[in-house]
């Protein structure tokens, strides 16, 4: 996935200027799923707008604009959305970190470890309130694609929490098997 196509997304929805949109990636959208910066919002606005992706639909007092999705960035939207899901770019520091976890003595990786469970219960424990908050919304626009998102990561960090609790009772079954 690019900033491309997040911003295509959210200009689907509805315009928006680089502030606001900006904004989006500050909240639960940077918070969850994927992260960007002021300093890369504007110039890939830009970029799109001269691909024929957004267009600017309103100006404003200091230099304001307001982008729109164009008919061109709809369908390359559609396109990406509806391709068949494949892997894309790897690089998740907490499964790298699993996959090293043998590196540190046992007391060690057992104290990762139970670091991983405080983390992703706090997390689970976020998405939980976050999903109680949103219960009452409508059925549609982006708060309830929000709320497909925020189920997904809330059944992922549950899924990294059950592996790390299972991790540290294989470790602990493992520490005890070589000392008895």
């Amino acid at each position: 996935m690019s900033l491309t196509q997040a911003l295509l997304g959210l200009l689907a929805v509805e315009p928006a200027s680089g502030y606001e949109l900006t904004k989006e990636f500050e909240g639960d959208l940077g918070q969850w799923a994927w992260q960007a910066a002021h300093p890369s919002v504007y110039p890939e606005l830009v970029r799109m707008a001269e691909r024929g992706l957004v267009e600017v639909t309103e100006e404003g007092p200091r230099r304001r604009k307001t982008y729109a999705v164009t008919a061109k960035g709809r369908e390359e939207l559609r396109a990406w959305l509806q391709a068949p899901w494949g892997q894309g770019v790897v690089r998740n520091e907490q499964v790298l970190r699993m996959f090293l976890l043998e590196a540190l003595e046992p007391e060690e990786a057992a104290t990762a470890l139970r670091g991983v469970i405080e983390y992703a219960e706090r997390n689970v424990s976020t998405l939980r309130e976050h999903r109680a908050r949103r219960e009452d919304e409508p059925p549609y626009g982006r708060d309830a694609l929000g709320q497909l998102a925020a189920e997904y990561g809330l059944r992922q960090y549950q899924a990294m929490h059950d592996w790390a609790l299972w991790a540290l009772d294989h470790l602990n079954r493992r520490r005890t098997a070589a000392s008895g």
